[in-house]
């Protein structure tokens, strides 16, 4: 097996299959080929049982800034058009409502101020802010048991996509095999990557490639694969491991938590299987492992090759791991993998959304859970949350933690304009096309048909509930 096309990107997982539905649909390169060396497109983080499931919008998000949100809302739209678009039979995602619920004085008015002070209730038109009554309306179990005289606000929206992305990866990878000049290439592991004087050489174990340009979304891998090539050398992984716990028919959407200060990681939420509603998780829960793919051995040297076991490695890690807030948060998660001790070190967390959940009610999700590579900056010695992106000549890496699935068509868009000035203008992106076949699908706030619909699906009431929230005695 050999082949030479213009570009060749390397991972088969919802990122790269975003780079090759964007550039074989609507950009006029020749010829395009997309190794993954898995047998099975979608086969590690991007399998439905290896993530949150959660399209991120930044709207119930409390760790991100409104800028933040502002970047994230855009990628999210175009992925919920692309569903709206293709996916009507829902076979790729479910659509439920979706809340990040206060609890107490405190929690309630830090959601007030994001509310009503931060902007979000502008950035997000569908948002509302709904206090205990309508709560009870849309999630019976989050209120069932908890003190009545405690406050409660929730900020809640019909925009709640639980999405299957291996299911879109397949999807995305249909869609641009359709057209002349495509070739996909599974089971096909990259050994190497060579720079030639006219672009790159990749050799597999199933034969040599060459191409003109190359992306590497790999996950993981690629910063890997950056820095055998010279690139990334001022940055390492730290590999953080999500599991959930299951439980029974809990949950009719997704609910999260508000976010603990300074705490790099999300925060723990509960909802309904994408494909199962009968079956809730709540998690995720987060675990340092020295490997860049869970349960695979052979990756542990992997993770050492992009360490380098070097002093600034070392000393990153030590800055990190010694905040006074993170330390304690990494020891506690490596309790929740132990069986008797773990359900019941994780069961407050739980009964943070759901009060009247038991010990016996809860188990350890057997399967569920994948890796996410969040970024060390070894010259500030810091941890640079969210994805990363290296550039080099014809060549661009993708290390895509949290909200990589999210924003993967915008990354696509981006990373395709990257590649027009690679090509020096040989090739053009049709970018309107490419909006009117994803965002321009998303259903507004200002279509009030599509709205009202969506607000009674999900069970929302009016958009005044802000003024139902009860007083409290705390």
């Amino acid at each position: 097996m050999s082949g030479k096309y213009d570009l060749i990107i390397v991972g088969g997982g919802i990122s790269g299959a975003s780079l090759l539905y964007t550039t074989a649909k609507f950009t006029d390169i020749d010829s395009i080929a997309l190794i993954e060396k898995e047998p099975e497109l979608a086969a590690i983080n991007t399998h439905r049982t290896n993530n949150s499931q959660t399209l991120h919008f930044g709207d119930i998000e409390t760790n991100y800034t409104l800028e933040k949100a502002e970047e994230v809302k855009e990628g999210a739209e175009l992925l919920a058009g692309y569903l709206e678009h293709y996916d009507g039979d829902r076979e790729m995602h479910s659509k439920r409502g979706k809340m990040v619920l206060g609890v107490g004085d405190e929690e309630v008015e830090t959601l007030e101020r994001r509310y009503d002070e931060e902007g979000f209730g502008d950035l997000f038109p569908k948002l509302r802010a709904i206090g205990r009554e309508e709560i009870a309306e849309l999630e019976p179990k989050v209120v069932e048991g908890r003190d009545p005289d405690r406050e409660m606000l929730a900020l809640q929206t019909p925009d709640g996509y639980v999405v299957d992305y291996g299911a879109v990866t397949e999807s995305l990878v249909e869609r641009a095999d359709e057209e002349v000049g495509v070739d996909v290439y599974t089971g096909t592991k990259v050994t190497d990557i060579t720079p030639t004087l006219d672009g790159y050489t990749l050799e597999t174990d199933a034969g040599r490639f060459d191409c003109d340009v190359a992306t590497v979304a790999a996950g993981s891998h690629s910063l890997q694969i950056a820095k055998e090539l010279g690139y990334g050398e001022d940055k390492v992984l730290l590999p953080v491991a999500g599991s959930f716990f299951l439980a029974d028919d809990l949950l009719n959407g997704k609910v999260y938590t508000l976010q603990m200060k300074k705490l790099p990681f999300a925060a723990v939420h509960g909802d309904a299987d994408v494909h199962d509603q009968s079956i809730t998780r709540f998690g995720p829960t987060a675990k340092l492992v020295p490997a860049l793919e869970r349960g695979r051995i052979s990756t542990v040297s992997d993770f050492v090759d992009v360490f380098g076991l070097n002093a600034a490695s070392f000393l990153s890690y030590a800055n990190i791991l010694s905040d006074r807030i993170l330390l304690p948060y990494v020891l506690r998660n490596l309790l929740y993998d132990l069986p008797k001790v773990g359900p019941k070190a994780f069961l407050p967390h739980v009964q943070k959304v759901v009060p009247s959940v038991e010990l016996d009610d809860i188990e350890r999700a057997k399967g569920y859970g994948g890796v996410r590579p969040q970024i060390v900056d070894t010259k500030n010695k810091s941890l640079d949350m969210g994805e990363a992106k290296i550039v080099g000549e014809d060549i661009i890496f993708n290390i895509t933690p949290s909200p990589g699935a999210s924003t993967c068509l915008k990354n696509a868009m981006k990373d395709t304009r990257t590649l027009m000035d690679f090509f020096d203008g040989e090739y053009e992106f049709d970018e309107s096309a490419f909006r009117a076949d994803t965002i321009d699908n998303f259903p507004r706030a200002d279509d009030s048909t599509e709205f009202a619909s969506s607000n009674a699906a999900n069970g929302a009431g009016s958009v005044d509930a802000v003024d139902d929230v009860p007083a409290s005695d705390d």
